[in-house]
């Protein structure tokens, strides 16, 4: 199908937020037992810790926030707590190392604060985001694979926090994200947007999203979510570009559609309302809000904005 008049197009043209890390995950390090030893075994070797789902940041003076890695000497109970290996910066080892069990981790850090990277993640430096990202991710699933989903019997971990294996029927889990399609819908001269159900006290108009389901291509995913959640048919689904979203494990997949429909139906389960937006009035927002900078979402609707 050829592009609705005046339409064409829209390629992305930089990396999307917590995306673009500047780590080289090193994997084959992950299986060298007496190097990630030695790794563990430096007091200067930097760790990314997190706690609870919150990851350590101090603001730096521009007003910046800034992934604060640690060293191991600074980090109490360390070979008791959840750890993985990230990769290397610069040439040097960084790792993960999650928090929670303490009470009151990192006392003497007087000049950072653990705080939840997807309420601040539009003021974070962007490479460091993408760190702290990976961090929250890896140690959301070592904290939810501590036993076998197959017999239940509980699990150790290897290849430096990236292999679970069970113990009882020796079956190895692997961290997994879970695929998410995002789309903005348009008709040539208007955008698709809904108000989730979740934000029902805060006016939120954002683009429409779901989870990928068993036996299902990301482009058919696009098109039942939209028409369950609308009750509008798209067409010609085209990937625009994805993020990783760690709020718990998902990758989120972007993409551009034209709609082939025009009258909603709105499902109200999922959403407060849906409703078309012409650009003028999401350049002018009057009553309602955009979702944030960072996100995906925001960054669909700019992209089209600007085409």
């Amino acid at each position: 199908m050829d592009s609705p008049a005046g339409m064409h197009d829209i390629h992305p043209i930089r990396p999307n937020a917590l995306a673009g890390s500047p780590l080289d995950r090193s994997a084959h390090h992950r299986t060298d037992d007496a190097w990630i030893a030695a790794q563990r075994g430096d007091p200067a070797t930097l760790y990314a810790p997190v706690w609870r789902a919150r990851s350590l940041m101090r603001t730096a003076s521009s007003g910046v926030a800034e992934a604060c890695l640690i060293p191991a000497a600074a980090i109490p109970q360390i070979d008791a707590l959840p750890w993985a290996f990230l990769g290397l910066l610069d040439g040097g080892p960084v790792f993960c190392i999650d928090l929670s069990l303490l009470d009151a981790p990192l006392p003497d850090l007087a000049d950072a604060v653990f705080q939840d990277l997807r309420r601040v993640g539009g003021a974070v430096a962007p490479q460091d985001a993408a760190i702290m990202a990976h961090a929250r991710g890896l140690m959301h699933w070592r904290s939810r694979h501590r036993f076998c989903g197959v017999c239940g019997a509980a699990c150790i971990f290897a290849s430096a926090g990236h292999v679970a294996h069970c113990q009882g029927c020796g079956t190895h889990h692997f961290p997994r994200t879970d695929p998410a399609v995002i789309m903005l819908v348009t008709d040539g001269t208007r955008a698709l947007l809904g108000q989730p159900n979740a934000f029902r006290n805060v006016r939120v108009f954002t683009t429409l999203a779901g989870f990928v389901e068993p036996g299902e291509s990301l482009e058919e995913a696009v098109a039942r979510e939209v028409f369950e959640e609308t009750g509008i048919r798209v067409a010609r689904v085209r990937y625009h570009s994805s993020q990783p979203w760690p709020f718990p494990s998902s990758i989120m997949l972007g993409f551009h559609a034209d709609a082939v429909t025009r009258d909603i139906v709105t499902d109200t389960d999922e959403l407060v309302e849906a409703r078309w937006f012409t650009r003028e009035e999401l350049l002018a927002a009057e009553g309602f809000i955009l979702p944030p900078g960072f996100s995906i979402a925001r960054r669909l609707i700019d992209d089209w904005l600007g085409a």
